[in-house]
């Protein structure tokens, strides 16, 4: 019976079965988070991909569309540590980071951790806050720890910033500065649902909010497992050189005044590399790069003499852009 099979294909099958495993959990993980978000099943991959790439999240759009719910969703089903921090106007960093209180019995300061000290954080409307209180998360989403007096302390494992923002032209909104938007591996856009979709929502919702019983279906070993499995996807150079042949376009191209960093590089490769994953391979193909280049690059570029379009203007130029330079690039086979 086993005749037939080479030491060749052998190997080949115990390599890829992983990643059926893999997929399984997935789309535990996936099914329970659809349970609320309905009829946005791209956007919930692309949330599991920045998860399992170890990337953070940003998700924008305008009000009530379920930005919050969806992140909510994903930390209700993991079995992770989890902290909501609502961004105001009044927000400090030491509200999002910790400090150190004088214990008058000991005489001695004491260390409080913020809620940044968490699996997984919400950062809600993150652009409702100031410049200063933003930046309280940079070194969090880059380094993953946060140095207070002199003193460097490792944030838990995993670590994932989801941040939701209105768009810009609301009232009461800062902008988030281009280092920042840098550090988000994924930026998202929930979008209105279908008549049908919202339908469901109303019947879901008639007598009890669904996010109630989003049940945790992924320890937190689950999660490690899988973003090392992710790691270990193949990535043939024929690949490697066309993305960085995007890459390279971005940062020639008259249309626009920043191309893309190193940083945003390695987030493709980590994306794709997740991509595959979900779709149950140990593989990655040239369709896992063209789908995440709007989502993991539109936020990171910045469109030539746009100072005064609006910012929903920039970024709809910002992905025609990017498509434009994906149409010239030959496709590797």
């Amino acid at each position: 019976m086993r005749d037939w099979i080479t030491n060749e294909t052998e190997t080949a099958i115990k390599s890829i079965s992983p990643a059926f495993n893999a997929t399984e959990k997935i789309s535990h993980l996936q099914a329970a988070i659809e349970r609320v978000i309905k009829g946005k099943s791209q956007t919930v991959k692309l949330a599991l991909v920045a998860l399992l790439a170890k990337g953070h999240l940003l998700i924008e759009d305008v009000p009530g569309i379920g930005k919050t719910t969806l992140a909510n969703a994903l930390a209700r089903a993991l079995e992770l540590s989890f902290q909501r921090i609502q961004f105001t106007s009044d927000l400090l960093p030491s509200d999002v980071i910790g400090l150190s209180i004088f214990n008058q019995r000991t005489g001695h300061f004491e260390w409080n951790a913020g809620p940044i000290f968490s699996n997984i954080v919400l950062a809600d409307e993150i652009n409702r806050a100031t410049p200063k209180t933003q930046s309280a998360l940079l070194e969090a989403m880059s380094e993953e720890q946060i140095t207070v007096e002199g003193v460097s302390r490792p944030l838990p494992q995993p670590f994932m910033v989801v941040a939701t923002q209105n768009p810009t032209e609301h009232h009461g909104t800062y902008p988030l500065p281009e280092s920042q938007l840098d550090r988000f591996m994924l930026r998202l856009h929930v979008g209105y649902p279908s008549i049908d979709d919202e339908r469901k929502i109303l019947r879901d919702r008639e007598r009890e909010n669904p996010l109630k019983f989003v049940r945790a279906v992924m320890s937190q070993d689950d999660i490690l497992e899988l973003q090392q499995l992710a790691t270990e996807v193949r990535v043939d150079n024929s690949l490697v050189d066309y993305l960085l042949t995007i890459v390279a376009q971005t940062r020639e191209t008259d249309a626009l005044e920043l191309g893309i960093s190193p940083r945003g590089t390695l987030a493709l490769f980590r994306s794709a590399q997740a991509f595959a994953l979900i779709d149950g391979r140990n593989y990655c193909i040239a369709d896992d790069i063209k789908r995440l280049v709007l989502p993991v690059f539109a936020h990171r570029v910045i469109v030539n003499s746009r100072q005064t379009a609006s910012t929903k203007r920039r970024t709809f130029e910002a992905e025609q852009i990017l498509q434009e330079i994906l149409q010239k690039i030959i496709v590797p086979i």
